[in-house]
Parts: structure tokens; sequence; C-alpha cells
């Protein structure tokens, strides 16, 4: 189912030949080995200790960082001033924006479970920004007149590609990072900005919650995708649904500079694109710590009692014979994606208006890792599919599989399962 949304080692040297000078003691021999152990095992640890430090610094980059699009949501679009006048919690929570409960204080969480803390008042959602606490949101909190007021405002990686567990309230949890927001509407935020036209208004506000077209800005048309989920990648090549760069910080790039409006330079001559905004590059130095903290978030497992296991035994045998699915989500990462992409003509939300592999760069659609598929409804890169029943339903009408009600049932199961 094409769906189109270092270990330092010591090395081995040959035996020395026979010398005459004379053989060291074994217990000097055996100090010299312990010693070398000991060094190759502080190479370890401190490889790890680094690699660890760079996820941590790019998990704050993916949370917190706005590589200076301060200048595009603020000078530009002047959402700061939306957001201050206008922007209640209550409203915020409507268009999909979630908060950290994490990042609350006692006395915040208090009032807010004592109806002390006014959800609809606009001044919350600007005390919420001071701490931290909207998730993807990055906003600079000033006193003017002794009262405090939103001066600037930025978005993080984590606006779209993270959500929260609703473990306090609808909207307000614990963040799941690399989790898609399919509760986001980012073309009714983009919307609320009063320098956008009405016609290009109409166009973000026909997008739907979920959905987001990273080339309506580029080219004009639109055509939104699902935003797509940023856990379990490791492993994976060409992580984009048109599989446009090898790595995930080709997409970072991309996004950072011509979708989020960070200060940086995206070439691509494919698609005849060069933007630099700005004079100073403040996207290239923190992409690798950003790539490493994308790759080291897991594909979250299925909730235990959500799928019948039997049935999924079954769905398996499905899976990689009549259904024919295995043929392209091949592999333990489910996806041929590191040897090859596909024609328009594979993908199940094809042939579409405009297509959304004519306006990519490689005009192709890469085949889905299915790991935590169970979670990221709804399904193909336009979301067409509801569940994963529709997804096995489409792809046996379109494919002539000729699958059985119940084998149909089954491979649902099993996609639950991954």
């Amino acid at each position: 189912m094409c769906h189109t949304t270092t270990c330092v080692s010591a090395r081995v040297r040959p035996p020395r030949r026979a010398e005459s000078r004379p053989r060291p003691l074994p217990i000097v021999a055996a100090l010299g080995a312990a010693a070398l152990v000991a060094a190759c095992g502080g190479d370890d640890d401190d490889s790890a200790a680094q690699q660890a430090a760079l996820v941590a610094q790019g998990q704050q980059i993916f949370r917190f960082e706005t590589f200076g699009d301060e200048i595009k949501w603020t000078d530009t679009l002047r959402m700061h001033e939306v957001i201050r006048s206008a922007v209640d919690p209550t409203t915020a929570l409507s268009v999909g924006l979630k908060v950290d409960a994490d990042a609350l204080p006692q006395a915040v969480v208090d009032g807010i479970k004592n109806g002390s803390v006014d959800l609809r008042s606009p001044a919350t959602t600007v005390a919420l920004l001071k701490l931290d606490a909207v998730v993807g949101l990055k906003g600079k909190v000033e006193s003017v007149n002794g009262q405090d007021t939103l001066t600037r405002v930025g978005i993080t990686c984590a606006l779209c590609h993270s959500t929260v567990d609703n473990s306090f309230a609808p909207g307000i949890g614990k963040r799941l990072d690399g989790w898609p927001n399919r509760d986001l509407n980012p073309g009714a935020i983009i919307a609320l900005s009063p320098a956008v036209d009405a016609a290009t208004k109409a166009t973000t506000m026909s997008w739907g919650a979920g959905k987001y077209d990273p080339r309506f800005n580029i080219d004009g048309l639109s055509k939104p995708l699902v935003i797509p989920p940023a856990y379990g990648l490791d492993g994976v090549q060409r992580i984009t649904v048109t599989g446009d760069g090898d790595q995930i910080a080709y997409w970072n790039r991309y996004v950072a500079v011509t979708q989020m409006g960070g200060q940086g330079t995206m070439d691509e001559p494919r698609l005849n694109l060069h933007i630099t905004n700005g004079t100073q590059d403040l996207v290239s130095d923190k992409l690798p710590a950003l790539q490493a903290y994308q790759l080291s978030i897991a594909a979250p497992m299925p909730p235990a009692g959500s799928f019948d296991a039997a049935a999924a035994t079954r769905g398996k045998v499905v899976f990689d014979g009549a259904g024919q699915c295995a043929t392209c989500h091949s592999g333990a990462l489910h996806t041929d994606a590191n040897t090859r992409l596909h024609p328009p003509s594979d993908s199940m939300a094809e042939p579409e208006s405009p297509s959304y592999a004519s306006r990519s760069a490689t005009k192709q659609y890469r085949t889905s890792p299915l790991k935590g598929v169970w979670q990221h409804a709804p399904y193909f890169h336009d979301g067409s599919a509801a569940t994963l029943a529709d997804v096995v339903r489409i792809y046996n009408t379109k494919r002539s599989l000729g699958l059985t009600a119940q084998q149909m049932g089954d491979l649902t199961e099993y996609l639950k399962s991954l």
C-alpha cells in the first residue's frame, strides 16, 4: 500500500612477526589489555554522551527555535496584534493549538481547575506564551505601561509536529513530540492575519484541520497535505511524501526558510527555487541537532486492546501475500523509499487536480513507512481515507485484489498493530 502521504572501534592489527626481544610479562600484557578496553569504553561513552547532548539540543530546537521567523509572523503578518487582542485560550484550542501542562505553575493549574483563570481572555493567552506553554508558539512578552504585552511572536517545528496527551483537559497535557497535530488548522490561523488579502484567506480557510499546503506560497496552487508524523524515521531516506530530499535536514531547511519564514537560504534547482530571508543564517547550524532529535523519536506503540491480535496475525499473511502490500511496504521499515520512488499513478489519491507530485522536485511519491500508522488518521497524502479500513477497501477496489471481507478485516487489524 504505497500511501503518499557510532561507535569508535579499535583497528585490528595483523599479528607481529616473531622478534628477538623478550615477551612482556603476563601482568604487563594484562594491564595493557585492560587499558585498551578502558580506552575503547571511554571513547564509546564519550560518543554516546555527545550524541545524547546533540539529541537534547535538538529537542530544544524542535520545541522552541523560531529561526528568526518573527520577522514574518510579527513584522509582516502582525499576528502578535491578533493574539494579544482577540485570541483567548478557548479560541486558541478551537483552532488546534495545544498547551503544555508541564509548563504550567501549580497556581495556574489550580486557577484553571477552579475557574479563577479566565480562559475567555486574550490576556491569559499572553500569560501562557510568557510561560512557553503554548506548543509551537514562541512569544516575547514585555511590560508596557505596567501590563504584560505580547510584542513579538514566532512559530517552531512543534506547532505542526507535536500534540499533547490531553491528560489535563482537551488540548492540555504532556507533549507528544513527533505526533502530527491533526487538530491544528493552519489555514484558519493564517487567515486571522490583518495583512492577508481576502483571496488568500479564502484559500487557506478551505484547507481544514490537520492539513497544510507547503507549496501554496511557492506556486500559487492549492492542494493541501495532511500534516505528517515526524516519528519513526530512523533509517528512512526520502522522508517527505514526494521524496524530495534524502535526509530530514533537507525538509527542515525547506520548511524553516520557505514556510516558517526563518532567516536563511533554501536552494532547490529542480524547482528553480532560490530563497534567502534576511542577511544572516539562523538555520544551517541547527539542522544537525534537529535531525538527531527527530531520528530519536520512535513511532508510538498501539494502545493495549486496540486491535484483535489473532486477526492481525492472519492479516500479516494477507499483507505479505494476496494484499500485495509488502511489494512496496517492504522490510523492517515497511517502505521501499530507500531504493525507489513511484509514479503518480501508484498513488491512491491520484489523479488529482492539481497533482501534488507535479509540484514537487521529484514529480513522484515515496512509499510511506507504516510504524505508528494506527495513530495518524486520515490517510493518503490528501487525507481522503478516513480510517485504515477505508485504506484497505480503496486498495482492494482500485487494484482489483479480490480480497474477501474477512481478509480485508484481518488486514485492517494488522495495520492497527504496527
